[in-house]
């Protein structure tokens, strides 16, 4: 196959791949971050801390993440024909691609929370914060450039996910590699494929990494919380000097 001839399959392809990635992120990050909200709050010693609710929503979040994405794809058939109208294509992928990102992207969003100085969290609570002060003025804030790479993460799994999908009707450069490259022995086009998918992760992850550096710096050695018309600053501890 030549170049000409590929290029308008790489083209139809990379869009259908950027569609899937795009809509599964935005909705994946839309719940999971109330989801890992809600785990960090009502884990223990957390501010809600109620044991029933964290460990059903926790045994719900360690089942969704232990799917094999392939067999999910096919388990949610009905549910996604339901949903969107179609079980194959870039549409049909966006279903199965969000249900498993949500419970991946909930635990780093959990985790990014935890790793918040609680110092702050305790001044702020002293102050008169309430919860929902406290998480959007404290928690989300504090913990944003962490949050940036939980979902820089996220994406780089979704696209590895989306050729998952592709190689059974998703759509995409997974679908291209599998039904032109593999079936039909066009080895050049599964390469250059490869590599495209290649270069998308690499871009996705400097862009990621840019963001987290940036919001890292900005944050520089002080945070600063506002309550009410009160400031809340924690300072962080001075580097330790070396040993002589």
């Amino acid at each position: 196959m030549s170049w000409n001839d590929m290029q308008p399959l790489l083209y139809d392809n990379t869009l259908d791949t950027l569609f899937m990635v795009w809509w599964s992120t935005f909705y994946a990050v839309l719940i999971g971050i109330p989801v890992g909200i809600l785990l960090h709050l009502t884990g223990r010693g957390a501010m809600l801390q109620n044991f029933v609710v964290f460990k059903a929503l926790g045994t719900l979040v360690n089942t969704g993440r232990s799917f094999p994405f392939l067999i999910l794809i096919v388990v949610l058939i009905p549910f996604t024909r339901l949903v969107v109208g179609v079980s194959i294509g870039p549409t049909g992928a966006v279903v199965p691609l969000t249900i498993a990102a949500i419970p991946f992207f909930a635990r780093l969003v959990e985790a990014a929370l935890r790793e918040v100085d609680h110092g702050l969290v305790e001044a702020a609570q002293a102050m008169g914060g309430g919860t929902w002060t406290v998480v959007f003025k404290v928690l989300l804030p504090q913990a944003l450039p962490a949050l940036v790479a939980a979902v820089t993460t996220t994406v780089i799994t979704l696209v590895g996910y989306s050729a998952i999908a592709g190689a059974v009707g998703g759509g995409g450069l997974g679908n291209l590699a599998y039904t032109y490259g593999y079936q039909q022995y066009e080895t050049s086009l599964m390469i250059t494929t490869v590599v495209e998918l290649v270069v998308l992760v690499t871009l996705v992850q400097l862009i990621g990494d840019l963001i987290v550096r940036r919001r890292a710096r900005r944050g520089g050695r002080a945070a600063t919380v506002r309550v009410g018309l009160r400031r809340v600053r924690a300072e962080e501890p001075a580097p330790a000097t070396e040993a002589a």
